[in-house]
């Protein structure tokens, strides 16, 4: 089922009922999540707040607040975005830069990536996923054939991108950039880019990479917990250590709801980036295999939407939003199990934050009204 056709053009198509199997998906993930929260923090928000519940409830406001915007999401075209696609370029460039102003940001250990807005904290770079998101898949839509010539195409993205990992690697929030280039890299091949391009800039990035993990120290550690969990159990590798100890005790079918061990303060960010392994040791493989099948099918049914989405605009946002959310979950999960290095992002709908809700259910809203709007000829 082809993504693409040369020469074709926007059609105009009536609004029709949305894709019920994603609405499903994204409900069943959020419930199932709010579950988890609630088993995974309770120790340690008791320890913290003297109210085992403290970050179930804060997750349920901003559940309802994400909610909202998902719904409007729903509701509004989404060619309306593409008329403010150069907006949400400075709203990126702008989002990033708070983190750096003397007063609004807030660190967190080593990363300033947050910012400190009457008394709320948000993380801007969660949203730049989005808007940059918005941003290329109008510019895409422009360029077309164009993609191919270096002064038109990858020239112009590359300094794009560049401007906004120069700003991230700053904080750093190396987790959060390699998703957002990750996306970035996936829908320039999808609107039509040169796979040589591609290729020869990865090489370079991996290069740089390499690079950067050599001047950071914490970075390489992350490198050597990856080969070698064992080789400091008590500090640079104990979140890794941990995180496979609770996996490995769930099992088949798990300890039992409620019944982990390791969110009895052995576990670091049980709430946030290593709930997953809270959700192994007391469901099990087989719930936590079903979880990692939902996100696939999320990107299964955001596929569908992209090859039926009656022009190019509405097919790029479709594979991107569903390849930053399908990334994102498997960066996660592979840093949990110890596949890949420990980066701390979020599990999508699942981890504790404001930020990361808002953000991924504003961009389903939008995947669900692109689903609304998909033309029945491509449905053979």
């Amino acid at each position: 089922m082809p993504l693409f056709k040369k020469g074709e053009k926007s059609k105009a198509v009536a609004r029709h009922e949305a894709d019920k199997f994603l609405l499903a998906l994204i409900f069943i993930i959020l419930i199932f999540g709010l579950i988890s929260l609630s088993s995974a923090s309770a120790a340690v928000a008791y320890s913290k707040f003297g109210d085992p519940y403290y970050y179930f409830k804060h997750q349920l406001w901003g559940l309802i607040f994400g909610l909202g915007v998902f719904l409007f999401m729903v509701r509004t075209d989404y060619h309306l975005w593409r008329k403010y696609a150069f907006g949400f370029l400075v709203f990126s460039i702008v989002l990033l830069l708070l983190v750096f102003i003397p007063g609004l940001s807030t660190n967190y250990g080593k990363a300033r990536s947050w910012i400190n807005v009457f008394g709320f904290s948000l993380q801007p770079s969660e949203f730049v996923k989005l808007s940059f998101l918005l941003y290329l898949a109008a510019w895409l839509e422009t360029r077309k054939e164009e993609l191919y010539d270096v002064a038109r195409g990858i020239g112009p993205f590359l300094v794009i991108l560049g401007i906004i990992t120069a700003l991230m690697v700053e904080q750093p929030d190396i987790g959060t950039l390699s998703i957002i280039a990750a996306t970035s890299f996936i829908v320039y091949f999808v609107g039509g880019g040169s796979i040589k391009h591609i290729l020869f800039i990865l090489l370079i990035g991996i290069l740089g990479f390499a690079v950067m993990v050599q001047l950071k120290s914490y970075q390489m550690d992350r490198f050597r917990c990856l080969f070698s969990p064992e080789s400091d159990t008590q500090d640079v590798c104990y979140q890794t250590n941990q995180s496979l100890i609770a996996v490995g005790s769930g099992g088949i079918f798990g300890r039992g709801l409620g019944a982990s061990r390791q969110k009895y303060m052995y576990l670091p960010e049980v709430s946030g980036d290593s709930i997953f392994a809270v959700i192994a040791e007391e469901t099990g493989l087989v719930t936590g295999g079903l979880l990692v099948f939902c996100y696939l099918f999320i990107f299964y049914r955001g596929y569908r939407i992209a090859a039926r989405a009656p022009d190019i605009f509405g097919r790029i946002l479709s594979i991107g939003i569903v390849s930053w959310i399908t990334l994102q979950a498997f960066i996660n999960i592979g840093g949990i199990i110890n596949i890949m290095p420990m980066t701390g992002v979020p599990l999508p709908l699942v981890s504790y934050g404001g930020s990361s809700v808002l953000a991924t259910l504003a961009a389903l809203g939008i995947l669900v009204n692109i689903s609304t709007q998909t033309t029945t000829a491509r449905n053979r």
